[in-house]
């Protein structure tokens, strides 16, 4: 297992860490020179740290990021706790609910581009025929509604999978307490704030941390919805032109490299200062 790993992930990141401190070309990745700390910063051009559109890139990733998983835990919550109650036909609404996180990202992006369309898109046809907007609008193209579609099509297909790992948690939930908490006459909210959310705890910081990292790494669903804009470019497409558009494999694999360091700092940072137990419990 252990070579294995080393195959598909430590020598990928080894190599592109490796690369980051080269002029590596992708029409010479035999032939570089190693040139130091230049891609990252330098007095001559800049580098990395200096240049404004990675760290535009780097804003719009955190940003994507806070927000999405924001409102996946919100709506994941609210699915879980509901879908946690008995009703006829739970078990059909749970595979339902579960459509979006099985379809793969790619095909649900360009779907989603379709209807986000401006011309022949069925959001605008809906929201003109209920009067909501006068003309229709470029959901992926207009600057001011760009991020916001890239959002809302990615809290759509990942609010499943944070529901899931939720109701998983509440499903294992001792019923005894709840029953002393009916008999005490103890209001429900304060049941859930006092008994529900700590014990549930666990599972969502597990949940939050999955999608972050997720998140953080996006790149298929921005790629396929905006391309290379910059208002919605993440760290991860900042990357890919470097590397394949501009062919500079030295300066993008620089690019990945930050990414990487920054996404293991906030996971970090996350697991430390949430007091997370990655075992199932809270500290």
């Amino acid at each position: 297992m252990l070579v294995v790993l080393a195959a598909v992930a430590a020598w990928p990141l080894a190599r592109t860490i490796m690369f980051a401190f080269t002029d590596a070309t992708l029409n010479s990745l035999d032939s570089y020179s190693f040139v130091g700390f230049e891609n990252f910063a330098n007095g001559t051009w800049g580098g990395l740290m200096a240049d404004p559109v990675w760290w535009t890139a780097v804003w719009n990733t955190i940003r994507f990021t806070l927000v999405s998983v924001s409102l996946e835990l919100a709506f994941g919550l609210v699915v879980a706790l509901t879908l946690n109650v008995p009703f006829p036909g739970r078990g059909l609404v749970r595979a339902v609910v579960l459509i979006p996180w099985a379809v793969p990202t790619i095909v649900s992006a360009q779907m989603w581009a379709w209807m986000l369309n401006d011309q022949f898109g069925v959001i605008n046809a809906m929201l003109l025929g209920l009067g909501i907007i006068a003309a229709p609008i470029a959901w992926t193209a207009d600057p001011d509604t760009a991020m916001a579609a890239v959002i809302m099509v990615d809290v759509w297909k990942a609010t499943p999978f944070m529901a899931l790992l939720i109701l998983a948690a509440l499903q294992l939930l001792p019923g005894d307490c709840y029953e002393a908490a009916r008999i005490d006459g103890v209001h429900p909210a304060t049941v859930f704030f006092r008994v529900t959310l700590p014990l549930i705890y666990p599972a969502i910081a597990v949940a939050v941390i999955f999608r972050a990292l997720d998140a953080l790494r996006v790149f298929d669903l921005i790629y396929v919805l905006t391309s290379n804009a910059e208002d919605t470019m993440s760290m991860s497409v900042y990357a890919r032109q470097q590397l394949v558009d501009f062919q500079d494999v030295g300066y993008g694999s620089a690019a990945a490299t930050l990414l990487f360091l920054i996404i293991a700092l906030l996971t970090i940072a996350y697991i430390v200062l949430g007091r997370v137990d990655l075992a199932g419990e809270r500290s």
